[in-house]
């Protein structure tokens, strides 16, 4: 996503103050929407979805600097920095806060408890306790789920069916969401049909990582498998090179990592998430609760397959797999 364009939807991140006053004057009510995100400001997955969440609103009739002032808090996905965040954000007292990822949902519910929420990209709402059930989210609380749990296993199928030789597989995941255990539950669960003996790897900070992926390498026949978390997504770049470093086959559980130069990516459109949580946010603005509106799930997952990268790893990927792929990639 260009910087640019970002910018442009979204330039009113901070408080429009002069436009906001005059069109206050003029008698027409602005509403206020949060946004808190684990991504820096210039990561380019994290411009992508906000982008796709302001189109959405433009779509539903709000202009930002007209009827709409949008509060923005990019993160850096550690607990303590969201939690900063969360409440500067609550202090502004928004009519409702987006939030994106588990890790802003968390933090956001440790600062209150009344102001609507509306998440996208977060994998087990229910497990994590956000929601009482997907079709009646109960609480202040709703949005739009990014994994079922049996998706895991695909991710085990896929590994498989790139690299037959492997019989060991490194597992990222971060344990400290709800979704961190019950994707590798699902993956361990399917692993012994498969032949694979897994090592589950926490996601913690930079130096772990690196540590721990260095440390598996140094047996054969091992590939790797990155669960959905913000904290993986964060350190996307630094996975992707350590998965090439030492040749390993991966697969990543969202298209842009195999358009940032992962092997195999296999999961929902997140940018589309946003998107359609911004129809969440408005139907909020007009009225309705969170509590009423159920939790949805992914209308689609894509397989993107990075050919060069294949190719570098000296792979040759079936031709029934890259007839299956939503989008290959040269």
């Amino acid at each position: 996503m260009r910087r640019r364009e970002f910018i442009t939807l979204v330039g009113g991140a901070a408080a429009i103050v002069g436009p906001l006053a005059a069109r206050a004057q003029q008698g027409e009510r602005v509403r206020r929407v949060g946004v808190l995100t684990p991504y820096a400001a210039g990561d380019a997955e994290g411009q992508a979805r906000l982008t796709a969440f302001a189109q959405g609103l433009q779509q539903a009739g709000w202009t930002v600097g007209q009827n709409l002032q949008i509060d923005y808090r990019w993160g850096d996905g550690k607990a303590d920095t969201m939690r900063k965040y969360a409440a500067e954000l609550v202090a502004l007292a928004p009519e409702v806060i987006l939030a994106s990822t588990s890790a802003a949902v968390s933090a956001l519910l440790q600062a209150t408890r009344t102001i609507p929420i509306v998440f996208a990209g977060v994998a087990d709402a229910v497990g994590a306790g956000y929601v009482e059930s997907l079709a009646r989210p109960g609480g202040n609380v709703t949005g739009f789920t990014a994994l079922e749990y049996a998706m895991s296993g695909k991710w085990l199928e896929l590994l498989k069916e790139i690299a037959p030789r492997v019989t060991r597989a490194a597992v990222l995941r971060d344990s400290a969401i709800a979704a961190g255990p019950g994707q590798f539950g699902a993956i361990q669960a399917l692993a012994p049909l498969l032949g694979l003996e897994l090592r589950a790897i926490d996601i913690r900070d930079a130096g772990e990582i690196e540590r721990s992926l260095n440390s598996f390498a140094q047996s054969p026949n091992g590939g790797l498998i990155v669960t959905g978390s913000s904290a993986a997504g964060i350190h996307r770049d630094l996975i992707i090179a350590l998965a090439a470093r030492h040749r390993l086959p991966a697969i990543y559980y969202a298209p842009f990592f195999a358009v940032a130069g992962g092997l195999i990516s296999y999961g929902p459109d997140f940018p589309d998430q946003f998107r359609r949580a911004a129809g969440y946010v408005d139907r909020i603005l007009k009225g309705e609760k969170p509590a009423d509106l159920p939790v949805q799930a992914p209308t689609k997952y894509e397989l993107v397959i990075n050919l060069k990268t294949a190719k570098a790893l000296g792979i040759d990927l079936p031709p029934t797999l890259l007839a299956r792929a939503d989008e290959v990639i040269e």
